[in-house]
């Protein structure tokens, strides 16, 4: 995939449309890398002859002219990757086109959300993984993919997080969610019949290990006991409020046995593509 210049971001994007950004880093992970090749594992799958671009609703993305793949952001040096990352995802939004980001790790989540917090002062976000992500620093790095909502939270980029699969919520982050008031749907509440209310703008940011390993083995962290694939798309298709920009991370293709965990991304991405072109 071709390494756009972030002038020429712009330049396939009109009001209305959706950018798709591959941010292939992962220099903030913990335990071992790999997500920063999720983006084009991601695209293969997307792109599969095994399947084809319909979304659920009938909207066929192939003959759909809307949205625009606007390759990897070229991220060489990982001390500057997080400003880079805000600066290229700003450039986007400024032609008023809404951003789909695809990781790379979880910590790409914190200069996506900066850049979109200028464009939306009342944001919510709606996070579906397994881990809360809330540590203050992990490893001394307070920029680790467990970190990006302490720093959005203390940043006040958002007025509302509401987190759902969690189910590693350990002393630390729970205090750490009771201090910025997060609201969390652990895995032992969730029920597919939960209605998610929104007012006012939302965020998504999909971390893939909130399926559960047998959905999708391509992570780096394994936990199970998480939600299904139906589970997750349901969410995606079903919660209440304005969609404005998503994020899909974590995809790990050093362990993804047969391109599972790909083509549950790519299914993930085509239900985000089919509700912000509603």
């Amino acid at each position: 995939m071709q390494t756009p210049s972030l002038a020429s971001l712009a330049q396939n994007l009109r009001a209305g449309s959706v950018g798709i950004l591959g941010v292939p880093f992962d220099a903030n992970s913990s335990f071992r890398r790999g997500a920063a090749a999720g983006p084009t594992s991601l695209r293969q799958a997307l792109h599969s002859s095994s399947a084809n671009l319909c979304a659920e609703n009938g909207l066929d993305l192939a003959s759909e002219a809307s949205w625009v793949d606007l390759g990897d952001l070229e991220l060489a040096h990982a001390e500057e990757a997080l400003a880079a990352i805000e600066t290229g995802a700003a450039k986007v939004l400024a032609t008023d086109a809404r951003l789909i980001s695809l990781g790379g790790d979880h910590s790409i989540a914190y200069p996506l959300l900066r850049a979109h917090a200028q464009l939306y002062p009342k944001l919510n976000l709606l996070q579906i993984d397994a881990h809360p992500d809330l540590y203050e620093e992990l490893d001394g790095n307070r920029f680790s993919h467990a970190c990006p909502f302490a720093r959005i939270l203390e940043e006040g980029l958002v007025q509302r997080l509401v987190q759902v699969g969690i189910r590693t919520m350990n002393p630390h982050q729970q205090k750490q969610a009771e201090r910025f008031g997060v609201e969390v749907i652990d895995m032992r509440s969730w029920r597919p019949d939960i209605q998610l209310h929104f007012d006012g703008p939302v965020y998504l940011s999909v971390d893939l290990d909130a399926l559960d390993p047998a959905f999708a083995p391509g992570v780096s962290h394994h936990e199970p006991g998480g939600l299904s694939t139906r589970d997750l798309l349901g969410i995606v298709q079903g919660f209440e409020g304005k969609l404005v920009g998503a994020d899909i991370v974590e995809l790990n293709p050093e362990r993804d046995w047969m391109g599972m965990t790909a083509m549950a991304a790519a299914k993930i991405l085509k239900e985000v593509l089919a509700r912000l072109l509603q």
